[in-house]
């Protein structure tokens, strides 16, 4: 029987996206060991576009991973299809991936997202992507002046609601399962100012004609002509590697993320966190200089290990 062999790097990243690549970048050209396991699902893959990076502005989501992988490769770092399955320590880390290999890390960092749950309203998932959104710094400039929809999926929603008013003055707030009464006063009024128009009752699914949104219909049968819906799903972190090894975790109005340093460590030694494994908001751009911060970081954390080990 062959002995199965682990392979040792000096970090190993879980998570192949901005923050991850942006990380793994500062690793390599640091001469770091450094091995990306990436599971190959990325939050903004439904969106053709991003926006609001800086020389990046309009770039596929799919182009930018592939720029990215191509510049990590340039500097030695390794990069493998596969899920990271298990974590454990024993001073070095020890990651356990779905194909059944194992890799060790003196440093580890998780950059594994979160991931999207879309409120179950029939034409949402289907549309999400293109005429049904959730960010309008993302794509609101590109549907600017249409007419919007916003599907509430908590009273926080009238924050969303509120916001993309800045994009187009015909908007229709569907409060869905909210109710009306749900919302305080200060926000009804603020909704007003806007000339955001509420609309009580169920939403019974999206009108979809062609390849386009045209309306909203409600359970009692009435169609509101919309063009776009922005909508806010409910964030899952993707942090199970950092509480299987205990990290502490702080519950935000968005879920529960890992307590980091302005780095990114995270409350275990060697673990960093970054892009949305660490928090709600992290926007491609806001992911990869996080990735950054953590890259360089560990760079400097293991060279002050290994000198004072010298000496």
């Amino acid at each position: 029987m062959t002995e199965k062999h682990t392979e040792s790097y000096e970090v190993v990243v879980v998570g192949g996206g901005a923050a991850g690549l942006s990380a793994a970048l500062v690793l390599g050209r640091a001469r770091r060991r450094t091995l990306v396991v990436d599971a190959g699902e990325p939050r903004n893959a439904p969106a053709a576009h991003m926006q609001g990076y800086l020389s990046r502005d309009g770039m596929s989501p799919a182009e930018f991973l592939a720029v990215g992988r191509e510049e990590i490769a340039r500097y030695g770092v390794e990069l493998v299809r596969d899920r990271a399955v298990d974590v454990t320590r024993d001073g070095d880390f020890t990651v356990a991936l779905a194909s059944g290999r194992s890799v060790r890390a003196r440093r580890l960092v998780v950059a594994t997202g979160l991931r999207d749950e879309l409120p179950d309203v029939p034409g949402v998932a289907e549309r999400f992507g293109n005429d049904v959104l959730h960010c309008p710094y993302c794509h609101g400039w590109e549907v600017r002046d249409r007419a919007f929809g916003v599907l509430a999926t908590t009273p926080l929603s009238v924050h969303q609601a509120l916001m993309v008013s800045q994009w187009s003055k015909d908007v229709t707030f569907f409060l869905h399962e909210v109710a009306e009464s749900d919302l305080a006063d200060d926000d009804l009024r603020r909704l007003a100012a806007a000339g955001v128009k509420v609309v009580p009752g169920e939403v019974a699914e999206l009108v979809i004609e062609g390849d386009r949104l045209t309306g909203v219909r409600l359970a009692d049968g009435t169609v509101h002509a919309r063009e776009v819906v922005f909508t806010a799903p409910r964030a899952v972190p993707q942090t199970g590697l950092l509480e299987k090894l205990g990290a502490e975790f702080q519950e935000t109005p968005f879920g529960s993320y890992p307590v980091v340093d302005p780095t990114g460590l995270t409350s275990v030694p060697g673990v960093w966190a970054a892009g949305n494994a660490m928090g709600f908001a992290e926007q491609v751009v806001n992911a990869a200089s996080g990735g950054y911060r953590a890259g360089a970081s560990i760079n400097g954390e293991l060279l002050m290990t290994d000198l004072d080990a010298a000496l």
